[in-house]
């Protein structure tokens, strides 16, 4: 079993992977996110989850696919190809992959593909991610 918390820092709230099913390090990763009703960021006029936030999920699967725990902290850097195509709901999984593209002087490119039900609902070409050193 893959431990979240002894490989990134987030914690609730900022937390949006619960759990990490299969890494293949320096690779890719995959993961998933289930959605309840009684997540912080709903509200009554509008209860999908913000597509901000599952570009910060693929980031955060992302870290399990880049880094080890002695090499330092990810932060999300940049986005490039984000194209949205349907959205996720209190009930649903969020299925998450994140795949490494290009991995230089600290900096990891990766590219990121979230589903419901076998459903693309997100994807992005890039997801630039910068290794802070410790």
């Amino acid at each position: 079993m893959i431990d979240i918390s002894s490989t990134i820092p987030h914690r609730y709230p900022f937390l949006f992977i619960d759990k990490v099913l299969e890494v293949e390090k320096n690779n890719w990763a995959k993961g998933y996110k289930l959605v309840t009703r009684n997540e912080w960021f709903f509200y009554e006029e509008d209860a999908s989850v913000p597509s901000t936030l599952i570009v910060e999920a693929l980031a955060q699967l992302g870290a399990f696919a880049t880094i080890s725990i002695d090499k330092g902290l990810g932060f999300l850097s940049a986005l490039k190809g984000v194209e949205v195509l349907g959205q996720a709901y209190p009930g649903d999984r969020i299925d998450l992959y994140y795949e490494i593209i290009k991995n230089k002087r600290g900096f990891v490119i990766g590219k990121g593909i979230a589903s419901v039900n076998e459903q693309v609902i997100l994807k992005a070409d890039e997801i630039m991610i910068y290794i802070q050193p410790n």
